[in-house]
């Protein structure tokens, strides 16, 4: 047994005093739908509904066996890791501070302090990640408190490789040969989970799924070093990393930017609204990157295969599930934007009406310019039951002799209207 595996083994026993392995369960659904039999991995059960609970609870259980006298803790995070590193520092009564962006939505910053109770503090800094890093690591430098990365060190890295611990006892031999599926952030637990099952000579395959406007790890294997990002796409907050971590870079460098799945926003949304509508499983964009990452997967190609989809968290702020359901009808087609150029006069709106199908509907109608005296220009949102309706509606619409912009994947444009 390598010295690696081992090390995973003890961490895996001790988390056991937190809670319980997380489920392995076989989905009937994805199943059917892709002919494969896929398994999901539900690190969203965990106490704290993600995996990073393992790697901070890791770090510093080690970190207190080598100091016993170590006292505090600190981080800079806005999501997950700040949730896991509060639970943790109760857990071993230590004290914690937390550095958020001021912009940090008001559910996050109550989670995280619910789960440290008298033990975390959380400081609001700046309007971007950036600047709490830079006041967590002066903070850690000032006060002696030690610093706990959410991906960047060997022994997070080491935490949440007991995701593959447990799966390699719950799956047993069926994972030779499977199809692992990853999702990417910042890469601690890409790095950990294929270091383990490598260490355990199991020959599972390995994908990446990481979001279309963050592709920091499949840059950087096409690069064959780290990249960072000029800039990111910050809809799946839980894994839009400008640059992955040092550490899990060195484990994942030899795999191929082929082997790295980029999931399209908007293709991610309608993944979560299908999994919430059918299967009662609320994820949030990280979390359902790897489920996302089956679409890219030819039916042929894994027709009864194996895979297993890391499920990665399920922390979702509902507040958020209007934006999402938009931009699922979106991708699916369901809903368009378009500028009409609009004649000012009686019944041109009912002129226009009589052009749309009983399957249409108007769910946004605004004038853009209010002093036009011939024609004005207006945002109009149409939604439908069928996509194909909308090339009967524009062929209306040209026949009619009206003219009009599509704009719904016009990213500029639809940014500053929509």
């Amino acid at each position: 047994m390598s010295a690696f595996v081992e090390r995973v083994g003890q961490a895996a026993e001790a988390l056991r005093a937190l809670f319980p392995e997380t489920p392995l369960q076989h989905n009937d659904y994805l199943s059917k739908k892709t002919g494969a039999r896929i398994f999901l991995k539900r690190e969203d059960l965990t106490p704290v509904r993600s995996y990073k609970l393992r790697g901070a609870f890791n770090f510093m259980r080690k970190a207190i066996a080598a100091e016993p006298g170590l006292e505090a803790f600190v981080c800079a995070s806005a999501g997950n890791h700040a949730q896991g590193f509060a639970f943790v520092c109760r857990h071993f009564s230590r004290k914690g501070v937390v550095f958020m962006p001021v912009t940090t939505p008001q559910q996050k910053i109550d989670k995280t302090r619910l789960f440290g109770g008298e033990w975390v503090e959380v400081r609001l800094i700046g309007d971007f990640f950036d600047d709490c890093y830079a006041a967590a690591a002066e903070f850690a430098e000032r006060s002696g408190a030690l610093m706990v990365s959410p991906f960047d060190h060997a022994d997070i890295i080491e935490g949440q490789a007991t995701v593959a611990q447990e799966l390699s006892t719950q799956i047993g031999e069926e994972l030779e040969d499977a199809l692992v599926i990853l999702p990417v952030g910042g890469g601690g637990l890409s790095a950990g989970i294929t270091w383990f099952l490598q260490e355990k000579g199991i020959n599972a395959h390995f994908a990446f799924a990481e979001p279309a406007g963050a592709p920091s790890l499949q840059r950087s294997l096409a690069a064959g070093k780290r990249v960072k990002l000029p800039q990111v796409d910050n809809f799946v907050d839980g894994a839009a990393v400008a640059e992955i971590g040092r550490e899990p870079f060195k484990r994942l460098k030899s795999f191929s930017p082929q082997d790295v799945r980029l999931v399209p926003e908007n293709r991610l949304c309608a993944t979560m609204i299908e999994m919430l509508n059918v299967e009662g499983v609320v994820l949030e964009p990280a979390g359902a990157l790897a489920i996302d990452a089956l679409k890219d997967f030819p039916r042929r190609e894994i027709r009864g295969r194996t895979v297993v989809a890391i499920v990665s968290g399920g922390n979702f702020d509902f507040e958020r599930l209007p934006d999402v359901k938009e931009r699922a009808l979106r991708f699916e087609g369901l809903k368009k934007y378009f500028i009409f150029r609009f004649p000012q006069r009686p019944g041109a709106l009912r002129d226009f009406l009589e052009l749309l199908g009983p399957e249409d509907d108007i769910t946004r109608f605004e004038y853009l310019k209010k002093s036009a005296r011939n024609f004005g220009s207006v945002l109009i949102g149409l939604e439908t039951k069928d996509p194909r309706n909308f090339t009967f509606l524009k062929r209306r619409f040209d026949q009619a002799g009206w003219a009009y912009q599509d704009i719904t994947d016009d990213e500029t444009i639809a940014n500053l209207l929509i």
